[in-house]
């Protein structure tokens, strides 16, 4: 269990970098409605990413 929560911050570092990849990509191309879901879900995934990475494990 030790191994999981040492790896868990690393995770959410990747899926905050992966949503601002995103983000970054649909910026300046694609349909409106096409950037603005990317948006959106680039922002649930930046949370998830967030909390992944800064969750505290201390007890």
């Amino acid at each position: 269990m030790v191994d999981r929560e040492q790896r868990t911050p690393f995770y959410g570092v990747v899926l905050i970098l992966a949503a601002l990849g995103a983000a970054m990509a649909v910026s300046y191309y694609g349909p409106t409605w096409f950037r603005v879901t990317v948006y959106i879900l680039a922002i649930l995934v930046f949370l998830v990413g967030g909390v992944m990475t800064f969750r505290d494990y201390s007890h």
